[in-house]
């Protein structure tokens, strides 16, 4: 078993809800769902005609950002490619272009629709001869690499689909269709691989497009002992079974509700003195409504702390331009008046001086004179949407060095290597990515969750009981904001 010891209940919190997929409107999901991936060169062929409204081609770049979560990307694992099409065809990326899944959720952001006409034959066309070739990085087929073509379409085609489909299915790729609202099915069907009922797909809205991640995530799957590859939840003992598997606990341990972590204790907290600072970015590409999500997500964390003066404290700064604190550590000794300050922020809406904020908080949010304590854990939570105007490195790296336990969470145009660079080590467990602010209930569940078994058992119970409590209150979060969107085109 693995131990944390000296670690307060707020940070393992803070790792826990920092854990839940990234990615993006989706609820999170038990790992015990997904596994590894096989080599696979995938391209997205999708639909951007004057027929898919810009709301509605938002939700197809959500989708896309879910089906590349759940894959293992890399030069010898999956590789990506993405061609937008309608009237024309546009290679918004090959398959060479990014080797990392974060690159190419950001490609994926930052793509557009196009807004004519409907020339699927012709994009899938470009994506077999083109997209898949070896120029553009395409593989050379083998028993071991799969090569996987996906439409996504909601439209009658203005050219012909079935001979081009059916020459790709014959050099073996793998054709999948889906159509949403009022595709011609027959176009659908004349597309995709046998059987059909595995590889065409219908939804009547791009609003629930989001519900087929989940098939395409299982469609990629080709692992069965997931306990063998540690693709498991389970605290103790797992059991496997084909795709799937079930936890089981020691002898004097008893298996909680949860099917995964297991119990010894009756009470106890585990707590111990943690000191929390965000630093939000307020700059302008933040947008007000965006931002609004940001303080309820802030909230939320706020929620399932201990706040005292013994135990949690928080401190919250925004910057943009500027750096302003919104409130020092130690000024609020409830979550209530920490949670009433958080919404009363107001939005600066300027430009984005990251290293001016990360040098606040060296200097100033986690000294003694603003409230921070001797011996209690630091933690800083940075938010940013895009790159800084100015010099961040310095400033990161004297954060670290001076022992702070540094998170770096990026949304829509953030840069990689600033997150990297704030983010602690180990960096691929310290930084997080987020294809746009209304999927950020979505970062978490990446790192490997770490039980506190040592000293005090109940440590344990009290994170359980916090992950499900933050699984639930982000799962209401993505639904008020669909019930939102649905109101606003209501109207």
């Amino acid at each position: 078993m693995k131990v944390i010891s000296g670690t307060s209940l707020g940070f393992c919190a803070l790792l826990l809800l920092l854990q839940a997929p990234r990615g993006h409107g989706l609820v999170p999901q038990s790992r015990g769902h997904l596994c590894r991936t096989r080599p696979t060169d995938l391209v997205f062929v999708v639909d951007s005609s004057r027929s898919v409204r810009p709301v509605e081609f938002e939700k197809v770049k959500v989708f896309l950002s879910q089906v590349i979560e759940s894959l293992d990307v890399g030069p010898n694992a999956t590789q990506v490619g993405l061609v937008n099409y309608a009237s024309s065809v546009k290679q918004e990326f090959p398959l060479r272009a990014h080797s990392s899944k974060a690159a190419l959720l950001q490609a994926v952001h930052r793509i557009q629709p196009l807004s004519t006409g409907t020339m699927t034959g012709l994009a899938l066309q470009f994506a077999i001869t083109r997209t898949l070739s070896d120029a553009e990085g395409g593989r050379t087929r083998s028993p071991d690499i799969s090569k996987v073509v996906i439409v996504v379409t909601d439209g009658r085609p203005q050219d012909s689909v079935q001979e081009v489909s059916a020459r790709a299915r014959a050099s073996g790729i793998e054709l999948f269709a889906i159509g949403v609202g009022r595709v011609d099915k027959a176009t659908l069907r004349q597309m995709a691989s046998e059987p059909q009922d595995e590889h065409v797909d219908y939804v009547e809205s791009y609003s629930v497009i989001d519900k087929l991640s989940k098939k395409f995530q299982e469609a990629f799957c080709v692992v069965s002992d997931l306990c063998a590859t540690g693709d498991h939840d389970c605290e103790q003992v797992c059991l496997s079974s084909p795709g799937s598997y079930t936890c089981a606990c020691h002898e004097g341990f008893t298996l909680n509700s949860d099917g995964k972590s297991c119990n010894v204790c009756s009470n106890g907290s585990g707590s111990s003195a943690t000191d929390l600072v965000f630093l939000i970015d307020g700059s302008k590409s933040v947008r007000p409504e965006n931002f609004e999500l940001v303080k309820k997500f802030i909230n939320q964390i706020v929620d399932t702390l201990d706040v005292s003066d013994r135990l949690a404290q928080v401190g919250l700064v925004q910057y943009s331009s500027s750096v302003r604190q919104e409130f020092p550590l130690g000024r609020f000794h409830t979550k209530k008046d920490i949670k009433a300050a958080v919404r009363n922020m107001s939005y600066m809406e300027k430009g984005t001086m990251t290293g001016a904020a990360l040098k606040y908080l060296i200097d100033n949010s986690f000294t003694v004179s603003s409230g921070a304590r001797p011996g209690a854990q630091k933690v800083g939570i940075v938010f940013t949407d895009g790159r800084s105007q100015d010099y961040i490195n310095d400033a990161a790296r004297k954060a670290k060095d001076l022992g702070f336990k540094m998170f770096a969470v990026g949304v829509g145009n953030a840069v990689e290597d600033e997150l990297r660079e704030i983010a602690s080590e180990p960096v691929t467990e310290h930084y997080f990515y987020s294809a746009d602010f209304k999927t950020i209930n979505q970062i978490g569940k990446k790192l490997q969750r770490k039980i506190c078994v040592e000293e005090d058992p109940c440590a344990c119970e009290s994170i359980v009981k916090f992950q499900a409590k933050v699984e639930g209150l982000l799962q209401a979060l993505a639904v008020s904001k669909r019930l939102a969107i649905l109101e606003n085109r209501i109207v």
